[in-house]
């Protein structure tokens, strides 16, 4: 029984603190009828007759509190602090002094003892608070909890023109004023409660709170210590402080009056949640988790604490946890959608796009009006390669929010996926006018221009990537930034990777240029490519970690270098190949590729990052071309891919466990390639290898490729032994393998009537 009644108490109180008095008050009453001398469920009923100011009820419970247990400080002051407001002053100086003896002191009776003197003054002035009975205060705060503002506010003046002095009453006047967003009157009447009463702190933080609401922050944090210099330990002033300071992005500061509200209070839940959020907002993961932990140890009902711990834990890339925490959120308050949408996110990033698509069904069910929720269901269709539903979901949240910049700009790429150009420059345009320096739409018209092989506007919007927020690697620092005019003779350059490990391939080629103009080169990149590298025609430095500053005159990311070059279709750098397998590598592959058979190097499957959707193709379609006569499959795939291999009927020639099994990459790979006649690749950096070492090379592309291959052609005018097939249909692979099976039987059946005359021409593939 005892553990019930502490439970009961502490959800009491929970419903106190939030303001839900009926339900509160339930759960004391309940208590009450067990135990009648329950000292805390006495005192906390007194509470909240107190707060509606029906003192007389207040005094006999917190007379009943005091006599079970006197020895907590808070029952004297609760007594008193009646006996002041029923202006039973001799009563309250005789029970003060009583207080005194019994050992009472500290901060808390100091101002006790001033309102004690102040009220003994106000009474000797003859000036009256006077307040409404129980019943009307009651009514009124019972009209303003079920969020019946207008009836509240017509009451509450009309009970002013009975009761003008009742500070209360102004105190309640304003609040439903405030809430009603009639600022100035609900400022009026906080001003009169104050009159009346100086030291009525409630109001000091009321008018903070409204002052925080109209965006003046200053007026607000002054409002907020007001109530502090009259009750120090006002732990919500505290609290109320830290989330301005929160809004003004001084997070430190917010975080130190958090950490002061939960020292005066420690069950204090609303300021570990705020506490939480300060840290999310600086990046401190784990800190918020830790608060966000802290907050529903104390409410485990605190559904908003669930969410924004889930959603900090999908951050740290603790994505079971994070599914857990939204689960428990939802458990509490199932028509949350704000949940639902964040599940969805977490199961998105997890690979599981129908789950997250139910996920965000089931928010925009609960929220019809949920754009959000509309556009992040569009991005998990784009990510199935449901582009047609993904353009549904995105018309669907601009319906509901035509200012959705962001929708604006996935409905601009899922038209570009499907080769509507124009449309799509139409949608990033209107995300433009909304969001003026939206740097992913600069960055996503830099990708059309490049498709449309128009590279020198192409790379100079390619720029605006360094501005995303999701870009991982730095811009050109000003006092380092080379603007490609000025001089670079005997100067250090910098110049470090970014992107993938193709994009490193493709790019290096801009190395020699920096050297040709006189600098001295360091290429800072992953330590595993140092080797592949090493076979440019360069005498840069390759470094596994950044230089200090004093060692360098000008540096650069890797694939700003074109843009600074002025990069077009005529002046993309022609050496070919630039990258070149290592002779004793090349000779052992040799040895064990030994045979008269027709070579083929493949790659079938690349990243599967959202980006690079729609590029990889199953194993199985090379089937028709393993059946050519002479044909010998070889796999150059390396990862998750392989899996494919348990489900093909056909003969593939696998490099077995060594095969560039070292800390270097791609070191077999090319000395594999340059054994082979032919390369069949997805758009992955095998491709990009293959036609830096100048391999003949056949790549597949899905409808829309990426920006590099540009749009129709059949060569690359950055690989000249490349060949693109290309989709004729959206999604479709098997068009494209038959035209390489026929090409390939066309090719080698020429080369066999060439042979049987006695020519032997190369292959021209």
């Amino acid at each position: 029984m005892a553990v019930k009644v502490e439970a009961a108490l502490k959800k009491g109180i929970e419903f106190h603190k939030a303001g839900h008095i009926e339900e509160a008050k339930k759960l004391y009453t309940a208590i009450l009828e067990v135990f009648p001398g329950h000292p805390d469920a006495n005192h906390n009923m007194g509470a909240l007759a107190f707060g509606i100011g029906d003192f007389k009820a207040s005094l006999a419970f917190f007379k009943t509190a005091l006599a079970v247990k006197s020895t907590k400080a808070q029952f004297w002051i609760s007594y008193i602090d009646a006996l002041i407001h029923l202006k039973k002053i001799g009563d309250a100086k005789a029970i003060f002094v009583e207080a005194k003896q019994k050992g009472m002191t500290g901060k808390a009776f100091t101002e006790l003892e001033q309102r004690l003197h102040k009220a003994q003054q106000d009474v000797g002035s003859g000036f009256k608070n006077q307040d409404p009975p129980r019943d009307k205060l009651q009514n009124l705060f019972n009209l303003y909890t079920h969020g019946k503002l207008q009836k509240a506010l017509d009451d509450s003046k009309e009970l002013l023109r009975e009761f003008p002095n009742s500070a209360i009453l102004y105190n309640i006047n304003g609040t439903v004023n405030v809430g009603l967003q009639l600022f100035n009157e609900g400022m009026n009447s906080f001003k009169k409660a104050l009159k009346i009463k100086p030291d009525y702190v409630e109001v000091h933080n009321n008018m903070g709170i409204a002052f925080k609401d109209q965006g003046d922050q200053e007026k607000a944090i002054k409002s907020f210590k007001q109530a502090i210099e009259i009750k120090p330990d006002f732990y919500e002033a505290y609290n109320n402080i830290g989330v301005v300071l929160k809004d003004q992005g001084d997070q430190e500061k917010a975080i130190e009056n958090y950490e002061h509200a939960v020292k005066i209070k420690p069950d204090y839940v609303e300021a570990y949640y705020n506490m939480g959020n300060a840290f999310k907002t600086q990046g401190k993961l784990e800190e918020a988790i830790e608060a966000y932990n802290k907050a529903v140890s104390i409410d485990p009902d605190y559904f908003k604490a669930y969410n924004n711990l889930g959603n900090s834990l999908r951050e740290r890339g603790k994505l079971e946890d994070s599914i857990d925490a939204f689960n428990k959120a939802l458990i509490v308050n199932p028509d949350y959608a704000e949940t639902h949408n964040n599940m969805g996110i977490t199961l998105q990033e997890m690979g599981k796009l129908q789950e997250a698509i139910e996920a965000y069904n089931k928010a925009v069910l609960i929220n019809p009006k949920y754009a959000e929720g509309y556009n992040n269901m569009g991005n998990t269709f784009r990510n199935q390669e449901k582009l047609e539903e993904s353009l549904g979901a995105y018309s669907k949240a601009l319906s509901i929010n035509p200012n959705y910049a962001d929708a604006y700009n996935n409905m601009g790429n899922s038209l570009r996926e499907i080769g509507k150009l124009e449309e799509a420059i139409e949608a990033y345009n209107k995300a433009l006018s909304i969001k003026h320096d939206y740097a992913d739409i600069y960055w996503n018209l830099s990708l059309i221009n490049h498709l449309r092989g128009n590279l020198i506007d192409g790379f100079e919007l390619y720029e605006y990537r360094l501005k995303k927020e999701e870009i991982t690697v730095r811009p050109a620092r000003i006092p380092f930034k080379w603007d490609g005019k000025q001089s670079l003779r005997g100067k250090h350059f910098l110049v470090y990777e970014e992107q993938g490990l193709g994009d490193t391939i493709q790019f290096c080629r801009y190395l020699p240029l920096l050297e040709e103009k006189g600098a001295k080169v360091s290429f800072k990149v992953k330590s595993k490519l140092h080797q592949l590298l090493g076979t440019l025609k360069t005498k840069a430095d390759f470094l596994s970690e950044m230089p200090l500053d004093e060692r360098i005159d000008f540096e650069s990311p890797l694939l700003s270098l074109p843009y600074l070059f002025g990069t077009s279709l005529s002046t993309i750098p022609g050496q070919n190949p630039y990258l070149y397998a290592q002779e004793d590598v090349f000779k052992t592959w040799k040895k064990t590729l030994s045979g008269d058979t027709f070579k083929i190097g493949i790659c079938w499957q690349g990243s599967k990052r959202p980006l690079d959707i729609g590029r990889s193709f199953p194993l199985s379609l090379f089937e028709g071309i393993s059946k050519i006569p002479t044909v010998e499959l070889i796999n150059l795939h390396k990862g998750e891919g392989n899996k494919q291999l348990e489900e093909i009927s056909f003969l593939l020639t696998t490099l077995g466990s060594q095969f560039d099994s070292g800390p270097d990459s791609f070191i077999d790979t090319a000395a594999v390639m340059m054994n082979c006649d032919l390369i069949i690749t997805s758009d992955t950096a095998v491709a990009h290898l293959a036609g830096a070492l100048g391999c003949q090379t056949w790549v597949a592309l899905k409808y829309i490729p990426d920006w590099r291959w540009m749009l129709d052609r059949t060569d690359s005018p950055w690989y000249p032994t490349i060949k693109l097939y290309r989709q004729k249909i959206r999604g479709e692979w098997i068009d494209v393998f038959k035209k390489m099976e026929k090409n390939l039987r066309d090719l080698l059946k020429k080369a066999n009537t060439s042979s049987d005359s006695g020519a032997s021409p190369p292959i021209d593939i």
